[in-house]
């Protein structure tokens, strides 16, 4: 595989995780299973107004994206968090800004003169 088709991989990659990020249900429905403890469809909707089946969409979502995955135990499915990917998003978050931070930087300098 070329150099820019890893890199498109990546930016689709990266574009999933953002998009999943994007709703708010699914912020909190990572909170939740960020303690650690995989939990079922039924748990996650405690204390919800929305159905199990409004939060299994919203999980299949984060699944896609890989945030969440789901682990089947016996007859439920129960999600578990994984961070890798808000880590390598981080990581990318933290190259960018330090691109801006060198050409704002570049950019002083030459206002300055």
């Amino acid at each position: 595989m070329s150099r820019n088709a890893k890199q498109r991989v990546a930016l689709k990659i990266r574009a999933a995780v953002f998009a999943a990020l994007g709703a708010e249900t699914r912020l909190a429905l990572i909170e939740k299973l960020s303690t650690g403890t995989p939990q079922s469809i039924s748990r996650l909707a405690e204390g919800s107004t929305l159905t199990r089946q409004a939060i299994t969409k919203h999980l299949r979502i984060l699944e896609e994206a890989g945030v969440v995955q789901s682990i089947r135990v016996g007859r439920e499915s129960r999600f578990e968090f994984r961070s890798e990917p808000l880590k390598e998003i981080r990581s990318y978050l933290e190259r960018v800004s330090e691109r801006w931070d060198k050409a704002l930087a570049r950019l002083k300098a030459f206002v300055e003169k």
